[in-house]
């Protein structure tokens, strides 16, 4: 494997982290939106990462030409259900004063964006000692 493959591998992880911490940013901005600009219920994201080149076992990934990295796909997230509060002057309220605000947790959103820096820092972390070795490879390649 060469470091191009690595850094590669390593900035698609922070890629997606990035991606993470902007949707979880994203919800937690409109946990208290009513509809959204087209005037539908706002419904909360989630990011599902994918394996660019899935394998079978980590033998066989390290046997392969190239390791790929990984994608990120945003869904919408249909588990969460909405929360209703009264609001009887609200213009969105129904007959009994009830307003449909998205399901958004606001603990599951900082968690969410607490695991996402986590795992940032530790692609950071990879990047660095890619780097390191990279540079050290070639200081001793160059004392020959």
């Amino acid at each position: 494997m060469d470091y191009a493959q690595v850094f590669e591998i390593s900035a698609s992880g922070m890629s997606i982290q990035k991606t993470r911490l902007e949707v979880a940013a994203h919800n937690l901005a409109n946990a208290n939106t009513v509809n959204d600009i087209d005037g539908k219920p706002y419904q909360p994201l989630r990011v599902v990462s994918t394996a660019t080149r899935p394998t079978a076992n980590f033998g066989a990934a390290m046997d392969a030409a190239t390791l790929g990295g990984a994608t990120a796909l945003l869904a919408a997230d249909t588990s969460a259900e909405s929360r209703l509060v009264h609001e009887p002057g609200h213009p969105k309220a129904d007959a009994n004063g009830m307003v449909r605000y998205p399901g958004i947790n606001h603990l599951d959103q900082m968690v969410t964006i607490t695991e996402a820096l986590r795992a940032y820092e530790a692609n950071v972390a990879a990047l660095q000692a890619a780097k390191t070795m990279a540079a050290r490879a070639l200081d001793i390649g160059g004392n020959q």
